[in-house]
């Protein structure tokens, strides 16, 4: 940066809170003076980059000030450093691989006061969130002492799980967990620094799946050495693993990882790559032993095996028979069923049978415990299939469970106007005034009703309501 863009007076290395805060205090009071006495920054001496000594390490990291004092947002760490070695990864050379963690009351801290500002739903963004189990367990316990309602997800490894840090992370809100899987193939998984047997993957995902925890797969596809038969193996992994969800990146290689290494001296490149105009390195634009359209079709036949075998996933589930933990199964599949009806996978046409997958997820939570979500999800799956008769049972069960529930009272109201009942589908949808959906809704309950002006207003509301 400071050799090819003027623009750039200072660049901040590594961990940044420190050095930043030394760099400005450095600038603050006037003429500038050396900066060459902040550890961790790149300046121009004489007109010629240089670098200062690296900065060390906060070793204290609940000494940083709590930011959700001063805004809301969702994502969460517990801890900074990796020890793993993943070729394709930059985060051990950033972080360092000694890992320093917040104390679980500061994490706690955090969530609580985001909390407070609105927020449910958290991504924790560890690179391995279970690797000291007694944090993670003491963590998981704070959060349920302090009876926070909150869902999140988080990173781990395969070999970083078992029962008893599952079943905590499961009690105190964590819904869905993700594992770099990486390859079917065993060389490409040591390749890319994932040297786990098969059977190691597999109770990873068996075991979250049995909690209740939605288990998610990340693939690295266009790798070295990659051909169709190393993609079928990772299909067949997939079927045996049983992910229930899965994203696959092409691979690509970023400074600061031993893969770019290893690329730059293989094909010649030097750092100036990056002066071009380019996003990333996609590994396989160099690999003569790779082409374009091999790679695509690679993607594509991974995306449509995974897609495909779902249905079978999905009914191969099973969870464990802990009484303690129905109303979390129910969560679970009702969570799961919404991504058939209304989520991820509502329109992708490679998933057969969609709404029938949904209906029976719906089911399958209803027989755990009452859950509001899965009896708006089979009555909207009921009125799809034409079957007004069979939800408006449904929704009437649900609303006798969940009497202010929104979404019972949203197809409680749609169900009204199929039937051309408006006066009474308002006795439902004006429940809900600042629900963007309900005042939608009841503008074309007036305009039916013949109350044109009334019509008007809610559907300025609703677009006001759509605008924030």
């Amino acid at each position: 940066f400071l050799t090819h863009f003027p623009e750039v007076d200072f660049t901040v290395l590594g961990e940044g809170e420190m050095t930043f805060l030394n760099l400005i205090r450095r600038l603050e009071p006037g003429p500038l003076g050396d900066p060459g006495a902040v550890p961790g920054i790149g300046y121009r001496q004489n007109g010629k980059a240089v670098r200062t000594d690296p900065a060390e390490p906060i070793p204290d990291l609940d000494a940083l000030p709590n930011p959700a004092k001063y805004y809301p947002y969702r994502h969460l760490s517990l801890t900074r450093g990796c020890p793993s070695r993943c070729t394709f990864c930059g985060s051990p050379d950033f972080w360092g691989r000694r890992v320093r963690f917040h104390s679980p009351g500061y994490f706690v801290d955090q969530m609580e006061m985001l909390v407070q500002k609105g927020e449910r739903f958290f991504y924790v963004s560890d690179d391995t969130f279970t690797l000291k189990k007694s944090k993670v367990i003491d963590t998981c316990q704070e959060i349920l002492r302090r009876n926070l309602a909150v869902s999140w997800a988080a990173i781990s490894r395969v070999d970083c799980v078992d029962e008893d840090v599952l079943l905590w992370m499961r009690r105190a809100g964590c819904s869905q967990i993700s594992y770099g899987v990486e390859s079917g193939a065993a060389g490409i998984r040591k390749l890319l620094g994932k040297p786990f047997s098969a059977e190691t993957i597999e109770r990873a995902f068996t075991l979250a799946t049995r909690f209740g925890i939605l288990p998610r797969a990340y693939f690295i596809y266009g790798c070295p050495g990659e051909t169709e038969e190393t993609i079928q193996e990772t299909l067949a992994l997939i079927r045996r693993i049983r992910p229930l969800s899965a994203i696959f990146y092409i691979l690509a290689v970023f400074p600061g990882t031993q893969l770019y290494e290893q690329f730059k001296k293989r094909f010649g490149i030097t750092d100036d790559i990056w002066l071009k105009r380019i996003e990333d390195i996609l590994y396989f634009e160099y690999d003569p032993d790779l082409s374009r359209e091999d790679v695509l079709a690679f993607g594509h036949t991974l995306r449509t095996g995974f897609y495909r075998s779902l249905p079978d996933f999905i009914d191969r589930i099973e969870v464990v028979d802990r009484e303690e933990l129905y109303f979390l199964h129910a969560d679970f599949f009702s969570k799961l069923g919404m991504t058939f009806s209304h989520g991820d996978y509502a329109d992708i046409e490679a998933v057969p049978d969609r709404m029938g997958i949904a209906a029976r997820l719906f089911r399958r939570s209803l027989q755990f415990a009452p859950d509001h979500r899965a009896f708006a999800g089979l009555a909207m799956v009921l009125q799809k299939q034409g079957n007004e008769k069979a939800a408006s049972a449904v929704i009437e069960k649900g609303l006798a469970h969940f009497p202010d529930s929104e979404d019972l009272h949203l197809c409680a109201g749609i169900a009204r106007m199929n039937r051309g009942e408006f006066a009474e589908a308002l006795n439902h949808l004006l429940k809900h005034p600042d629900s963007t959906r309900a005042l939608q809704a009841i503008a074309q309950c007036y305009q039916a009703l013949n109350q044109p002006n009334l019509a008007a207003l809610y559907r300025r509301r609703a677009a006001v309501r759509s605008a924030r």
